[in-house]
């Protein structure tokens, strides 16, 4: 089989709850204020499920709208990929419900986990099964729920988490945004700076767990904010330099969503103006994986970059992970 194959982003969709929680709403629930939380993180409202809401729900009605923007149906889709922190079980993947639900019967399904950096992994190991040949078409999904692993008595992280999903459809091709070159980063000494410490099987579910809140986002916050910077400026560079570039060259950086000071400290380091980076951490907070996807869609929806436009995602998350991926548009 020939290999060497363009893979193109033809297709775009997200999805987000209907239910808003602002900051006012959570100054009633704990000791906080709007100005408080809207100063250190760049957060006024996230969106939050309604009971009974899993990932593969937000996932379904993101994948359906990617199809239908990038006009595949369902029995076109070769694989799809989740990546969530949030799925809707241990077993079996979130991919499997979506790739039942929207009635997908030729596809393999399979989740990823690399935390809020998962869906630049996924879009990577995608374009590497379009470029070689061997998929078609690939739908790739970053679904999350993160109310349901967040500590709402705990100031530090509940003020962070959003909820929703994004999708992008990944072909062979010309036609649509070119996936030029991915670049990924981890690093697992330092693992225990942002985690979900029970559940596994390293810690299982026990009346312990439970009431220690083990099963909800454990984040050490400075640490976490200096290696973000750090690793964000490095992979930006790294990815300018493969593709004979200057940071200055591309027209839009639209980096995970994780902390407004973050994404300011990153750009600045890389001697770019704010405008240039991509933000909507205000409408929604941190959506984790779910995160770059609905940016994406959102600046496709606006025509906010034009043909010829060289965007960069960058995300970094638990793990440690990071990752970029360069697009033309």
């Amino acid at each position: 089989m020939e290999k060497g194959y363009k893979a193109s982003i033809t297709g775009v969709g997200s999805f987000l709850p209907e239910k808003v929680l602002t900051n006012d709403d959570l100054s009633k629930m704990l000791d906080t204020t709007d100005e408080w939380i809207t100063k250190r993180t760049g957060i006024s409202e996230r969106r939050i499920v309604e009971n009974g809401v899993a990932a593969s729900d937000l996932a379904v009605e993101a994948s359906l709208r990617a199809l239908d923007d990038a006009n595949v149906l369902p029995t076109e889709v070769d694989l799809i990929i989740t990546s969530t922190v949030t799925p809707d079980c241990l077993f079996p993947s979130t991919s499997c419900y979506i790739q039942e639900k929207i009635g997908a019967q030729n596809a393999g399904s399979f989740d990823l986990l690399a935390a809020c950096s998962g869906f630049v992994y996924a879009l990577s190991v995608a374009k590497s099964f379009v470029a070689s040949g061997a998929m078609k078409t690939v739908l790739v999904v970053g679904a999350e729920c993160m109310s349901k692993i967040t500590d709402y008595t705990d100031r530090s992280t509940c003020i962070l988490f959003g909820d929703g999903a994004g999708a992008v459809v990944v072909q062979q091709g010309n036609g649509g945004r070119e996936i030029v070159t991915t670049h990924l980063g981890s690093d697992g000494s330092q693992a225990e700076l942002l985690t979900l410490p029970a559940g596994g099987s390293k810690l299982p579910a026990s009346h312990e767990t439970v009431e220690s809140h083990s099963h909800y986002i454990k984040l050490r916050g400075k640490e976490v904010f200096k290696q973000a910077i750090i690793n964000m400026v490095d992979v930006i560079t790294k990815a300018a330099a493969a593709n004979d570039m200057q940071v200055e060259d591309f027209d839009m950086v639209i980096p995970h969503q994780s902390n407004i000071r973050i994404i300011e400290a990153a750009m600045e380091k890389l001697g770019l103006p704010r405008e240039k980076a991509y933000i909507n951490i205000n409408r929604y907070g941190n959506t984790s994986s779910a995160s770059i996807p609905i940016a994406i869609d959102e600046i496709v929806k606006g025509d906010l970059l034009k043909p010829g436009d060289t965007a960069i995602l960058v995300a970094f998350g638990g793990g440690l992970t990071w990752g970029s991926s360069v697009i033309k548009w």
